[in-house]
């Protein structure tokens, strides 16, 4: 067995799929950092 065929038959772990709404991790991507930038300027941590 090649290592190439290996790769070929591996099953899938449950990882991010490539056919996701891009747009929506995007969005909550930078949500998730403007939450985290109200975070520490509210605790003067910069």
């Amino acid at each position: 067995m090649t290592a190439q065929s290996a790769t070929a038959v591996r099953a899938r772990t449950g990882g991010p799929r490539e056919d996701g709404p891009k747009i929506l991790e995007h969005a909550l991507g930078w949500t998730l950092v403007v939450v985290i930038a109200m975070l520490v300027t509210q605790l003067g941590l910069l």
